[in-house]
């Protein structure tokens, strides 16, 4: 294996089963790897999406006490579900949403890294055109927040 960049159609890029013999195969290897980057690029906006959503959704003191009194008022009247129990809930299920969508972002990001270290120019021109376009096509969703 080349410790070097070289301009080569033959590659094998993550598994044994993808391996490249041919022009056709590097462009079809180089889409994939471009879609991956892009794919990258918009799990970060949709995580840091989901990081404000995380945090406005987070009860703050005054919110609390405002809850704690309102079911205080309504004690008398049964009902079993604490509003701070399902406020905590929903932080949860967000805070868990947000730990898989990193995991997922992290082994995406690795796969790419070790496309790269295959050390084929064609590939690493695909992932640096699929951060772009991805970066380009996924950073203003942010405005949207």
């Amino acid at each position: 294996m080349a410790m070097h960049f070289i301009f080569s159609d033959e590659a094998v890029l993550l598994f044994d089963f993808w391996s490249v013999h041919s022009p056709a195969g590097m462009a079809l290897s180089v889409l994939v790897v471009l879609l991956m980057a892009v794919l990258y690029e918009g799990i970060k906006v949709g995580k840091a999406k989901l990081l404000h959503h995380t945090l406005m959704n987070l009860p703050t003191a005054t919110s609390q006490q405002l809850i704690l009194e309102t079911d205080q008022d309504s004690a008398g009247t049964g009902s079993d579900s604490s509003p701070v129990s399902s406020t905590n809930l929903r932080w949860f299920l967000c805070h868990f949403g947000q730990s898989l969508v990193h995991v997922i972002q992290v082994v995406i990001g690795y796969f790419m890294m070790l496309a790269v270290m295959s050390y084929n120019i064609w590939i690493f021109l695909g992932v640096v055109l699929g951060s772009a376009v991805g970066y380009y096509l996924a950073y203003p969703l942010l405005r949207l927040v």
